[in-house]
């Protein structure tokens, strides 16, 4: 009986505010237009003005607390994806997708409180639905790729990858794009469309990365020695992995060179490490035991006129 009370109020609410301050306001512009503004028209005007105010403060409360309800409701749901060790990256995109629904819903609740009917707001939301879908086909197309990159998950928060000729750290998915951060503190937005797109690299993926290094040494100079050289700087190195072995051989007999091949395995981690500790102690090794590397050299030679 009580729900039926409160439905009917609502509706009278609805009925009778509403058209009046919507019937008064026409009634005013079309008395300023043909400049017959009268006491009797303003009067009129201010009265279902103050008829409406409680309205439209009961709209204001219910959206001021709609918001409030829908932000913790999403860090209920963000707790509980957290709980349930969803990618973070993933928990981010849902959490920004949640927000929207939830103002939105709260937006549409507020509108049907100030008496607009929930068919007029349907239609609206439908019809600008269609105007921003056409507007935003590239939005549009950048949350399709967002929603790919999350149900395909090649990556995660925290992993170094590589697109479109960018590539950096993943620091956070949105609905539009992906940030990443690079190693000199760049932040870089990518939209989802180009990644779901393009090809991507992902540098973290893989517990272990290999080392391809390549060191010249001249003609003159013991590859072997230099090899042995090599190997024992690698065998050394205590964050270089023995399984899969080292790789040590000559790899290509240049113009002015031996190319000598190193190639190791390491944790994805120490990549960066191993590869410049690499080039900065073999290069020492080498000068140590007098193998020379070569270099590009100018020979001019001048003739004297007799």
């Amino acid at each position: 009986m009580e729900e039926t009370i409160l439905e009917t109020t609502a509706e009278t609410v609805a009925e009778t505010t509403a058209p009046a301050i919507v019937s008064e306001a026409e009634n005013v512009i079309e008395a300023v237009s043909t400049g017959n503004v009268d006491s009797s028209v303003l009067k009129d005007f201010t009265d279902a003005l103050i008829a409406y105010l409680p309205t439209v403060v009961t709209a204001v409360i219910i959206f001021i607390v709609g918001k409030i309800l829908a932000k913790i409701l999403v860090r209920i749901i963000d707790k509980g994806m957290g709980r349930s060790h969803i990618d973070e990256t993933a928990q981010s995109f849902m959490r920004s997708l949640l927000s929207i629904i939830f103002t939105a819903f709260v937006i549409v609740i507020a509108l049907s409180t100030l008496g607009i009917p929930m068919t007029s707001i349907v239609t609206a939301i439908g019809a600008a639905g269609v105007a921003v879908a056409l507007a935003l086909q590239n939005s549009l197309s950048n949350v399709a790729g967002g929603f790919l990159i999350l149900l395909t998950k090649p990556f995660n928060k925290g992993d170094y990858i590589s697109s479109g000729g960018n590539e950096g750290i993943v620091e956070d998915i949105s609905i539009l794009s992906t940030k990443l951060l690079t190693y000199d503190n760049k932040v870089i937005f990518i939209p989802n469309s180009m990644i779901s797109g393009s090809t991507l690299i992902n540098y973290s993926k893989e517990e272990n990365r290999r080392i391809d290094l390549k060191f010249s040494i001249s003609y003159e100079s013991d590859f072997e020695e230099a090899k042995k050289i090599m190997s024992e700087v690698i065998a050394e190195h205590k964050l270089i992995l023995t399984d899969p072995a080292p790789f040590v051989r000559v790899a290509e007999l240049a113009a002015s060179s031996v190319d000598i091949s190193v190639k190791v395995w390491v944790k994805t981690a120490d990549y960066w490490t191993v590869n410049f500790d690499l080039i900065e102690q073999i290069k020492s090794a080498l000068d140590r035991n007098n193998i020379e590397i070569p270099y590009s050299k100018l020979d001019v030679n001048i003739k004297e006129k007799a």
